[in-house]
C-alpha cells in the first residue's frame, strides 16, 4: 500500500474531445496511484482507464452546480471561462473529492511523465500548493491540498464573485490567485523567498519550481537558451526529450505546437496517430504523434 499522499485531479471538459485524448488517456492509465475526475457533455472514452472517470452533464448543467456551490450567478457563454474557477474547484466538487489529500487541476493539450517522481511523498507533505511554474500558479497543472483552509483560499482574490462572473475570461487561476502566495512575482528569487517567509504565510507552505514543462513558450529552457526539444519521447510511463538525455519531465505540455504547426498538418495524419496510442512507447514532434519501436 503506497503511503504517498493521494491525489485527484478536476477536469471540467465541454464540446468535443481533441484528437489527441487516447495519448493523454494513456499517460493517465501509467499513473495508476493518481485520479482524473471530468465533468463533460462530450462522447463516451474509449479505453478509459479505471484512474480516469468522467461525469456526463451539460454544460448548463454545470454552471448550475458551480452557481449553487459559490452562491453566486455563473452563467457563461464559453467554457474557456472554466479556467477562471480553477482555485475554487476544491469547494465546488468537496463532496466528490472527500478523502483525498490532495486535488488539482490542469490542462489535456499535454502528456503525463512519471509524476509520482516528480510529486514525491516528501514534496508534498511539506507543501499545500505545489505549481510547476517558477512565478506563476501553473494552470495546466497545479496540485492544492485539500483542507478548508486550501479549499477557501480563492475567497482571499478581491471581488471574487464579480470577476468569476464576468463572462470574459481573466486568467484567474494564473493571474489574481497567484498573488495571494506572490504578492510580487517580480522579484528576484531570493528576495521572494526572503520576504515571502517573513511576511507571507501562503507563501510558506507553497512551492513554486519551474519543471520546464511546456517549451517554446515565455520561459526559456533550463540551460538559459531558447534551443527546445524538438521531439519528446513517452516510453512506458516515462517522459525524455532528444536533448536532455536520460533527464525525465512530470509531463509535456504542447500548446505551441498544437496552436502552430499541426494546424498545418492533415487532419487524417493526426486522427490516424491514435491508432497506436496503446503501444508502449511513441514520440510527439511538430509532424504530430509517431510511433516508437
Amino acid at each position: 500500500m503506497s503511503t504517498s499522499p493521494s491525489i485527484c485531479l478536476v477536469m471540467p471538459y465541454f464540446g468535443k474531445w481533441p484528437f489527441w485524448m487516447p495519448f493523454f488517456l494513456q499517460s493517465c492509465r501509467l499513473n495508476p496511484s493518481v485520479e482524473w475526475l471530468f465533468y463533460s457533455d462530450c462522447a463516451p472514452l474509449d479505453n478509459c482507464p479505471e484512474n480516469v472517470r468522467v461525469v456526463s452533464m451539460s454544460f448548463a448543467d454545470y454552471c448550475q452546480h458551480v452557481s449553487s456551490r459559490l452562491d453566486i450567478d455563473f452563467r457563461p457563454t464559453q467554457a474557456y471561462k472554466l479556467c477562471d474557477i480553477r482555485p475554487a474547484f476544491g469547494l465546488i466538487h468537496e463532496a466528490d473529492l472527500q478523502g483525498y489529500d490532495f486535488w488539482g487541476f490542469g490542462d489535456i493539450d499535454l502528456v503525463y511523465g512519471d509524476l509520482r517522481a516528480y510529486f514525491t511523498a516528501e514534496r508534498l507533505q511539506s507543501h499545500d500548493l505545489c505549481s510547476t511554474h517558477a512565478r506563476r500558479v501553473s494552470g495546466h497543472l497545479c496540485l492544492i491540498r485539500n483542507t478548508p483552509r486550501m479549499r477557501d483560499a480563492f475567497k482571499r482574490m478581491p471581488s471574487w464573485r464579480q470577476r468569476f462572473c464576468d463572462p470574459q475570461h481573466q486568467a484567474l487561476d494564473e493571474g489574481a490567485f497567484t498573488r495571494l502566495f506572490l504578492r510580487n512575482k517580480n522579484l528576484p528569487d531570493f528576495l521572494q523567498k526572503i520576504l515571502g517567509t517573513l511576511f507571507n504565510p501562503w507563501y510558506r507552505r507553497s512551492e513554486f519550481v519551474e519543471a520546464y514543462s511546456t517549451p517554446y513558450a515565455r520561459i526559456d529552457w533550463h540551460d538559459g537558451s531558447r534551443n527546445f526539444p524538438q521531439k519528446w519521447y513517452w516510453n512506458k510511463g516515462k517522459l525524455t526529450n532528444d536533448q536532455d538525455g536520460s533527464r525525465e519531465f512530470p509531463y509535456f505540455h504542447f500548446i505551441v505546437w498544437k496552436r502552430h504547426g499541426w494546424d498545418q498538418l492533415p487532419p487524417e495524419q493526426l486522427q490516424a496517430s491514435t491508432s497506436f496510442a496503446l503501444s508502449p512507447s511513441w514520440s510527439i514532434s511538430p509532424q504530430g504523434f509517431e510511433r516508437e519501436q
